[in-house]
């Protein structure tokens, strides 16, 4: 189950991380976000870049053309 999802597809990095890290913050400890991106550079850098800061990558599956990750906020 997924609390919020997000739509990045249109987005470019670094711009990715920023909308997703604003959503994330919206959640509470323990929400987790779906997120809608493409492959190639974003599907290779944001979900690395989202446990750097301390996310738990649930999920990461081809949709389409696209890539669906599910993102975890930690308990404070």
């Amino acid at each position: 189950m997924v609390d919020a999802s997000i739509d990045i597809t249109g987005d470019v990095c670094p711009i990715t991380f920023v909308k997703v890290k604003l959503k994330l913050e919206t959640l509470t400890a323990g929400g987790r976000l779906s997120v809608r991106l493409n492959g190639g550079e974003p599907v290779e850098n944001l979900p690395r870049s989202l446990q750097e800061e301390g996310y738990r990558i649930v999920d990461l599956t081809p949709s389409g053309e696209a890539f669906l990750l599910t993102v975890e906020k930690p308990p404070k």
